[in-house]
């Protein structure tokens, strides 16, 4: 409207963690901590509670873990109407991040009936996948992914890439492409919990040439699949602001809800005691959490990369990359950004150049915009990707 300025706020989403055990036993992963307690109940009432008056806006709840299928159906069965009800005012939406072994009918049928969307984790082909994931970890997913399709469940997948597969970046990608899965990756990085946190970490700069091959994968094969990472960053450049946590001022707007109702700014921080912000059962208000000294810490990263990064011409939709990333090298400690910072600026580099180029020789297109396709000849670019993810 004439006289108003638009401000698009960062998304509001909060992760339930009912449980930090998984039966898995992934090699980079530091989340399958034997005999964790499982969330009751209870601890659902008091998120219902302390997110009624939290903020006005909408929000997305996430079931993440550990295995959050470790909770069980009836913890479920009772859960969804709690949130959906207590919280309609908020219009929650939902999301699942599971390996789907312990998925059944039962549990299914419960996650179809409001429409929940999952992710699950798979690595490539299951010669990749097993090596990194454990013997039997593929045919259990994909077991737990044909009875999830069987209830109409949309399942998408991420695929992490560690220093040993990402030297198999083809072998994975055509995989996803010839079994038609949206892919959705995540670089293997070191962790605050692992004893040998660079085992597996991929290097920013393989990280970067990863990137960069995704794009033009997505590009060649722009009708046939979905790389999720590249419509995020493509989208980044266009509109000028992050729209995925990695790239957005994610403090204060993402918080985590652990087995017994301690909150945290993230799901990664979860379990560990100098991250606890508050509780649940206290109701606590913004300003309460604010006052806490994980929140002070990661406001410090917002104010660091301020400063560090004001000269970048992708501060505004990079914002340092994640914060947690950031933190890891310097044992907690605010003293850099995202260490994969210098893949980052590649990869938007490269979009960025691209994008002005098409711009150029494309002098039609500010009167056309994306509603005119790219003719027969063209070779899809960013402007015909952006008109994929905008037409949707």
């Amino acid at each position: 409207m004439e006289g108003k300025k638009c401000v698009m706020k960062t998304p509001f989403h909060v992760m339930l963690i009912p449980t930090l055990g998984c039966p898995a036993r992934c090699s980079y992963c530091w989340s399958s901590e034997e005999g964790s307690p499982i969330m009751s109940i209870d601890i659902i009432k008091e998120v219902v509670e302390w997110l009624k008056d939290f903020q006005n806006d909408p929000v997305t709840i996430t079931f993440h873990g550990g295995e959050p299928l470790l909770a069980g159906a009836e913890f479920y069965r009772k859960a969804l109407p709690l949130l959906s009800g207590g919280l309609s005012h908020l219009k929650p939406s939902f999301a699942i991040q599971t390996n789907l072994w312990k998925l059944n009918p039962e549990m299914a049928q419960i996650l179809a009936e409001y429409a929940i969307p999952v992710g699950t984790s798979l690595d490539g082909p299951e010669e990749i996948n097993d090596l990194q994931r454990g013997k039997g970890y593929y045919k259990k997913t994909m077991r737990g992914y044909e009875l999830a399709r069987a209830q109409g469940l949309d399942v998408r997948f991420i695929c992490t890439f560690t220093s040993y597969s990402v030297e198999r970046k083809e072998d994975i990608f055509n995989f996803f492409l010839e079994n038609k899965f949206t892919l959705k990756l995540h670089p293997a990085l070191p962790s605050l919990r692992n004893k040998n946190p660079e085992k597996w970490a991929i290097s920013p700069e393989k990280y970067a040439e990863l990137l960069e091959y995704l794009l033009d994968q997505a590009l060649e094969h722009l009708d046939e699949i979905d790389i999720m990472n590249i419509n995020d960053l493509c989208r980044c450049v266009f509109t000028r602001r992050g729209n995925v946590c990695t790239f957005a001022d994610c403090m204060g707007y993402t918080f985590a809800v652990g087995p017994d109702g301690d909150i945290y700014p993230c799901y990664r921080f979860v379990g560990m005691p100098e991250y606890v912000m508050g509780n649940v059962h206290t109701h606590p208000t913004r300003e309460d959490l604010a006052r806490s000294d994980a929140w002070k810490r990661m406001h410090q990263f917002k104010e660091y990369v301020d400063t560090g990064c004001g000269e970048c011409p992708h501060i505004r939709y990079c914002r340092g990359g994640c914060p947690y990333n950031a933190i890891v090298p310097h044992d907690g400690e605010i003293k850099g950004v995202d260490p994969h910072c210098a893949a980052y600026r590649m990869i938007f580099d490269e979009i960025s150049n691209r994008l002005n180029k098409e711009m150029v020789e494309s002098p039609f297109m500010g009167m056309t915009g994306f509603h005119a396709k790219p003719g027969q000849n063209a070779r899809p670019g960013i402007m015909s990707l952006m008109h994929k993810i905008i037409s949707r």
